[in-house]
């Protein structure tokens, strides 16, 4: 049950509720995949059905344990040292994602957004990591992995790696395009990841 509320807490924290501030002081909508067939509006769906997933998963979890054994568990992974490590990286990622989205003030978006221009954030947690945002999100998919080690939890694992990085890199073609030397001095400073 606590898994749960807590994906609920995350999920209203670092996608509505940071969606819904960036949009009352801008009244540009950050919610920025396209509906179209290109890669980028192709990961908007993936990172949905990602969601949707983890929010079943977590569902049985919590409502469902007789049907827990249908989610392929790595019983051989389950113990409590692992549990608490996953809920640590939970409570690390979910502060990284907020501390991350402040910092970004109102450039914040979820997706690339060509309509409006934004400024290239440099500074706070974007000091140390060009993407501080998508690593607290592969740490929470990852302690959530711990917490519930099972096939479907490492999809998630799985599909989150190869969607954010191809994001990343989508990203990155349209922040140097956007930048130009700005941009590339800043990746020549900052790593990727950390």
């Amino acid at each position: 049950m606590y898994l749960f509320i807590f994906l609920l807490i995350f999920f209203f924290l670092v996608f509505f509720l940071r969606s819904f501030l960036t949009w009352r002081k801008t009244g540009i909508n950050p919610l920025t995949f396209s509906k179209g067939d290109d890669a980028h509006g192709y990961i908007g769906k993936v990172y949905g059905f990602i969601s949707v997933l983890e929010l079943i998963v977590v569902s049985i979890y919590a409502f469902a344990p007789s049907l827990h054994k249908y989610l392929l568990p790595f019983w051989y992974l389950e113990n409590k040292t692992l549990m608490k490590v996953g809920w640590l990286l939970l409570f690390i990622s979910i502060l990284l994602v907020w501390i991350a989205q402040s910092h970004m003030r109102e450039s914040w978006r979820i997706g690339i957004d060509e309509i409006n221009k934004s400024e290239l954030v440099t500074s706070g947690l974007f000091s140390y990591s060009r993407n501080p945002i998508f690593l607290g999100i592969m740490i929470a998919n990852f302690g959530l992995f711990l917490i519930i080690p099972n096939a479907f939890t490492l999809l998630i694992v799985s599909l989150s790696t190869v969607s954010i990085n191809t994001q990343i890199r989508l990203e990155e073609a349209f922040l140097e395009k956007s930048h130009g030397t700005a941009y590339i001095n800043y990746r020549k400073k900052v790593r990727r990841w950390i």
